[in-house]
């Protein structure tokens, strides 16, 4: 591709201490580079994709872009949700894919030390070679890299015990705007040294440093998991269900909730014969040591019974339990057969105002005339409301934006949060402002002037 004037130096200056096969210039491969799977949110043309393949390449990216004053958009595996790898015109695409190595696995002090282009599952593949375990696990993991998982604070369906991404990183390490290289955090399990930086990173989806590398803390492997699934004649009884399941001393491994819709959907992508007549489903796992797996099941299908459960079926092995689960899992690929267009929401809401939200959810796909299957990590609150329409079909396309923009405000009116683990990237960035408030929005805009004075990393993302 010719590049215009304005670029010319750039791109020689960026060609000049960099591998040739590592800049992209030619147009046919560059759009492969513009966005990740977000719907809703534009993308760019970049005048550049660079591949990195070690920390030199990103300090001279960043270090040049900072010279002309050129945006940079980090990258991993571009599956995220809300736009934060999208391209602007202009811009230097920064793809960390390439750097793919697990520096280290250190079973006596439980860490991984990875670079960002490691995918969730073979780090995870890996360290179980060693007896561990690596528990942030999102739907995606298979595709998904460490580094985007850092960059947006992935969750999964591990978090009710587990917790998020955040709570597994010890240390990064950190190219800033300048070029120059911030490590931050420590190996050590614990350490209160300064503030904390790492988890300040973490989240922050490419706008004040590109993580080249992270050291991560492991558990040991869990055991063979025991699972339970229930139907249920309302959504209010599987949230009563939900809440109980909490407030009890059984504390799941997992706990996934999906809507009416999304059994119809899964019936339809893969026959399972999932009664359709039910108002939902609930799945819980334990995976505690020895009986405890067991004992804790058997409170969780008693507390669904009571609850108004039927159908309660306990898995005899882990085969059966994948088999129960395989549903939930594939609501992606299932809801993706339903139409060209799905608009897949984030929210979390208190665990107690679940089935409420969920209800609010049904009036709001009946007020829109559009379907919006719901599924989610019922134990953590977590739940992803899928807004399904025709990509083109204009009227569908102003109903879908409808429907989620009303989702967002029922979040945040429930004392939720507008984005669990997805992130806020382009897609949510308005809905932030109003969620953080003026004096939180303006510490964060203090933040980044900080880190990214010339505001190049990522712009457009998070803030508004």
């Amino acid at each position: 591709m010719t590049q215009e004037a304005p670029f010319t130096d750039l791109v020689a200056e960026l060609s000049g201490r960099l591998p040739a096969e590592v800049v992209v210039t030619d147009h046919d491969r560059l759009t492969s580079y513009q966005r990740d799977m977000a719907s809703f949110c534009p993308a760019g043309k970049p005048v550049a994709a660079v591949l990195a393949r070690e920390v030199a390449h990103v300090q001279h990216v960043l270090a040049v872009a900072s010279r002309h004053g050129v945006p940079v958009v980090p990258q991993g595996g571009r599956t995220g949700l809300s736009g934060g790898a999208n391209a602007i015109d202009g811009c230097i695409t920064l793809s960390l894919e390439r750097m793919d190595r697990i520096v280290e696995i250190d079973p006596a002090n439980r860490i991984a030390v990875v670079q960002p282009g490691v995918k969730n599952a073979v780090l995870s593949r890996a360290v179980a070679e060693h007896g561990l375990f690596y528990p942030p696990d999102p739907s995606s993991w298979e595709i998904s890299t460490i580094g985007g998982n850092l960059a947006t604070n992935a969750g999964g369906l591990c978090c009710v015990k587990y917790g998020v991404t955040s709570d597994f990183v010890r240390s990064l390490e950190v190219v800033l705007a300048s070029g120059e290289v911030l490590r931050t955090g420590r190996r050590t399990a614990k350490g209160v040294a300064g503030y904390d930086l790492t988890r300040l990173f973490v989240g922050s989806e490419g706008t004040l440093g590109v993580i080249t590398e992270a050291t991560l803390a492991l558990r040991p492997a869990s055991h063979e998991p025991r699972t339970v699934a229930a139907l249920f004649p309302t959504v209010a009884a599987a949230g009563d269900a939900v809440a109980r399941v909490v407030a009890g001393r059984h504390v799941p491994s997992l706990l996934e909730f999906m809507d009416q819709a999304s059994l119809r959907a899964a019936n339809a992508y893969r026959p399972m014969g999932l009664p359709e007549h039910a108002a939902a489903m609930l799945i819980a796992q334990s995976d505690a040591a020895g009986d405890q797996a067991g004992a804790d099941i058997a409170a969780t299908a008693s507390v669904f019974a009571d609850a108004g459960g039927f159908d309660v079926v306990e898995a005899d092995d882990a085969a059966e339990g994948e088999l129960l689960l395989a549903a939930r899992r594939e609501m992606h690929f299932a809801l993706e057969e339903l139409s060209t267009g799905r608009l897949i929401d984030d929210v979390c809401v208190p665990v107690s105002r679940l089935a409420e939200f969920v209800q609010h959810v049904e009036k709001v796909s009946a007020d829109v005339d559009l379907t919006i299957a719901v599924v989610g990590h019922a134990g953590d609150g977590n739940v992803h409301p899928n807004v399904v329409f025709e990509a083109g079909d204009e009227d569908q396309v102003r109903r879908a934006r409808q429907a989620f923009d009303e989702i967002m405000r029922l979040g945040l009116a429930m004392g939720g949060t507008v984005t669990g683990e997805h992130g806020v990237g382009m897609l949510k960035r308005d809905w932030l402002a109003q969620e953080l408030g003026p004096v939180s929005l303006r510490v964060h805009h203090d933040l980044k002037r900080m880190f990214d004075p010339a505001g190049i990393l990522n712009p457009g993302k998070v803030l508004a």
